[in-house]
């Protein structure tokens, strides 16, 4: 059990699968006390099944669709009402739709911004007073490699996780002094239903998959550093280190790397 987690609530975003399941899983292990939000309510309601069998920890839960900011912000409203002060926040929700922006249906591109982006920011602006009082806490951003290196047919996501790896950077200095940790995750390919809905052809994902991250290893990671001043967490290193050769020869990787992204 893990002394910096235990007793602490953590607040979990798109906790109904994929990462944000197993990290409400490894908080309850670790002897916290996960807040589900996603908006499927029957999935929530059996992952907190699962945790309260497994570990003997009650996992409240709440549905909400985190693209419509008013039902969203009510939300937030009623779990600070319900569990009063909150310690850890991991903003894990996330869209995308891999398209050229002149194919792009304007819909998904208003959805990708609400759910990556204002959902985000709307959790964040909304906990951050109730950290500040109470004098510490994490807020975990998951954002992408994407953030880092632009691809095309995912112009818009990028442009998402870019605003997030940009709002983290940012959000860390303003509260690292009031005892606040800010971290990013930036992740390359995950194995979960992600690439169902951004990609239904199935090619980009047929095309990452020897080299897709295991959703348990991330998030058991993510919650080993909850809790810590841990700026980023990268994974896998190889792409890290990849963004940062982009940085410096943008040119040269983009003619290097186009053909693979473009499998998208």
């Amino acid at each position: 059990m893990n002394e910096r987690v235990k007793g602490k609530k953590v607040l979990i975003t798109g906790a109904s699968s994929g990462i944000g399941e197993f990290l409400a899983i490894h908080v309850a292990q670790e002897g916290g006390t996960p807040i589900l939000v996603a908006r499927t309510a029957h999935k929530l309601e059996i992952i907190a099944e699962k945790i309260e069998g497994a570990f003997g920890v009650k996992s409240p839960w709440y549905p909400a669709d985190l693209s419509n900011d008013a039902e969203w912000k009510d939300t937030i409203d009623r779990i600070c009402y319900e569990h009063g002060s909150i310690d850890g926040l991991i903003n894990n929700a996330g869209i995308a739709v891999f398209d050229p922006v002149a194919e792009s249906n304007w819909q998904d591109i208003e959805r990708m911004l609400s759910v990556n982006v204002k959902s985000l920011f709307r959790a964040t602006h909304q906990l951050l007073p109730h950290l500040v009082q109470h004098g510490e806490g994490h807020i975990i951003n998951i954002a992408s490699q994407a953030g880092k290196i632009a691809t095309p047919k995912s112009a818009v996501y990028a442009a998402t996780k870019h605003a997030v790896i940009g709002f983290t950077n940012a959000l860390r200095m303003e509260v690292e002094p009031l005892g606040i940790y800010v971290t990013s995750v930036n992740l390359g390919p995950v194995r979960t239903n992600f690439f169902q809905q951004a990609d239904p052809s199935g090619k980009y994902e047929k095309s990452v998959d020897k080299i897709m991250l295991d959703p348990n290893r991330v998030a058991r990671t993510v919650v080993h550093h909850l809790f810590t001043k841990q700026r980023e967490i990268n994974m896998p290193s190889w792409m890290d280190s990849g963004s940062k050769v982009y940085s410096l020869a943008p040119v040269a990787m983009e003619k290097l790397m186009q053909r693979q992204f473009n499998k998208k």
